[in-house]
C-alpha cells in the first residue's frame, strides 16, 4: 500500500484568531464576534476574553458565547495522488475495477472523493477531498480552472492541426445532444519527430475523453496522457501511487485561484447584464449576440441623407468652378471695360458663368470698338 511522504504538518501552528473561529462555527460575522469578545460575551476555558487579538485551538479549547458552547469546526482534508494507469476515479466501480481511492490510506479516515476525473488509461495529479463546496468552485464550469496535461500522440502533428486544437473542434455533447465547439485550448509543441509529437495541451473545461477525442479529431491517437497541472498546483514530489496532504501554501494558491475565477465569472456576468440593459435602452440590433455597428433601418437613413448630402456637396463644388470661372471672366470684363470704359455687372444666379462669358464678350467688343 502506497505511503504518504513526509512532509511538514500544516497543523503545526494550530492556533488562530477567536474572531475567526466565532465566524466559522456560525456564530456570527466577523465584525460582530469584534464586537461580542470586547462585550466580554467570550470565555475561553473559563475565561472571559479582555481585548483583541486573541489566539485559540478550536480542537482544544472550550469556547463559549454567552454561556453555550460552540461548535468545533469541521476540518476538511485535501491530498495530492500521483494515479497511475489502470485505476478509476469513481468512489464505487459495479465491474469491480480498482479504485484510486483505495491507493490513499489516511489515518483520519475521512470520506474523501476525486475533484474531477480521470479516466482509466491516463495518469497523473488528482485530488482528493472531502471539501464539497471548493471542489464545486474546482470543477464548474463556468469558473474555468485550468487543468494542464503532456500529451504523446502518434505521428508528426503540423502547425495547422496545432491551430485546430487551440481554437477548437466540433466534439458531440451528450448533455446538449449536439455537436459543440470546444473551447479555445492552449497547445505548446515539446517535441515533435517523425512518427510521435509531444504536447503540453491546456484546457478549461473537462468533456469526457475530450483530449483522446480531439487528438482522434485530427489523425493522431493519443499514446500517453498525464495531467501535471490543476490550476496553480504542480504535479512534483511524488513517485506513481504516492499521495501527500497539500500544503497550506498550496492550499492558500489553490483556494485563491477558485475565488479569482469566481470573481471574473461574476464580472463577466454583471458586464453582459449591464450591455443587455444598454440595448434595450438604445434599441440597439444583435446578431448572434453580437451587436451590429448600426441599426439596418438607421443605417439606410444615414446611407440617404450621406448620399444627398454628398450630391449637395457636388453641387457646391460645381458652383465653386463655376463661380471661379465667372470671376476670371469679370475680371477679364472688367479690365476690357476698364481699356473701353464701360463697365460689366454679372448675376447672381447658377448662370453666372454663362452671364460673365456674354459680359465679357461685350467688353471685348466694345473695347474693340474703342481701339477702332
Amino acid at each position: 500500500m502506497p505511503t504518504p511522504r513526509d512532509r511538514k504538518n500544516p497543523e503545526s501552528n494550530p492556533k488562530v484568531r477567536i474572531q475567526r473561529v466565532l465566524a466559522e462555527a456560525g456564530v456570527a460575522s466577523r465584525r460582530a464576534c469584534e464586537a461580542m469578545v470586547e462585550e466580554g460575551a467570550v470565555t475561553v476555558n473559563g475565561r472571559v476574553v479582555q481585548g483583541l487579538p486573541c489566539f485559540v485551538n478550536p480542537e482544544e479549547d472550550n469556547i463559549q458565547v454567552n454561556g453555550r458552547r460552540i461548535q468545533k469546526p469541521r476540518r476538511h482534508y485535501y491530498i495530492m495522488l500521483f494515479k497511475p494507469r489502470g485505476f478509476v476515479c469513481t468512489s464505487s466501480d459495479p465491474e469491480g475495477r480498482r479504485r484510486a481511492l483505495d491507493l490513499v490510506d489516511h489515518p483520519s479516515g475521512a470520506r474523501l472523493f476525486s475533484v474531477g476525473r480521470l479516466d482509466i488509461d491516463s495518469s497523473g495529479l488528482l485530488l482528493l477531498t472531502d471539501d464539497g463546496e471548493l471542489t464545486n468552485r474546482l470543477t464548474h464550469p463556468s469558473f474555468e480552472v485550468h487543468k494542464g496535461y503532456d500529451v504523446s500522440v502518434r505521428g508528426r502533428v503540423e502547425e495547422e492541426e496545432v491551430e485546430k486544437l487551440r481554437k477548437g473542434l466540433y466534439l458531440s455533447d451528450r448533455k446538449k445532444g449536439s455537436a459543440t465547439r470546444t473551447a479555445e485550448s492552449g497547445v505548446t509543441v515539446l517535441r515533435r519527430d517523425r512518427d510521435r509529437t509531444r504536447l503540453y495541451v491546456e484546457l478549461r473545461e473537462g468533456r469526457n475523453r475530450q483530449i483522446r477525442r480531439l487528438m482522434e479529431r485530427i489523425g493522431h491517437p493519443v499514446k500517453k496522457l498525464r495531467r501535471v497541472r490543476f490550476g496553480p498546483l504542480k504535479l512534483k514530489g511524488l513517485a506513481v501511487g504516492e499521495w501527500r496532504e497539500l500544503t497550506p501554501a498550496e492550499l492558500g494558491t489553490l483556494r485563491r485561484a477558485s475565488t479569482a475565477e469566481a470573481r471574473r465569472v461574476i464580472h463577466r456576468a454583471v458586464v453582459e447584464k449591464r450591455k443587455k440593459a444598454k440595448r434595450k435602452k438604445t434599441g440597439e440590433v444583435t446578431v448572434m449576440g453580437r451587436p451590429l455597428k448600426a441599426d439596418p433601418v438607421k443605417r439606410a437613413g444615414k446611407t440617404a441623407k450621406t448620399r444627398s448630402a454628398g450630391a449637395k456637396s457636388g453641387s457646391r463644388s460645381t458652383g465653386t468652378r463655376s463661380g471661379s470661372r465667372s470671376t476670371g471672366a469679370k475680371s477679364g470684363s472688367r479690365s476690357s471695360g476698364a481699356k473701353s470704359g464701360s463697365r460689366s455687372t454679372g448675376t447672381k444666379s447658377g448662370s453666372r458663368s454663362s452671364g460673365a462669358r456674354s459680359a465679357g464678350s461685350r467688353g471685348r467688343k466694345s473695347g474693340g470698338k474703342g481701339s477702332r
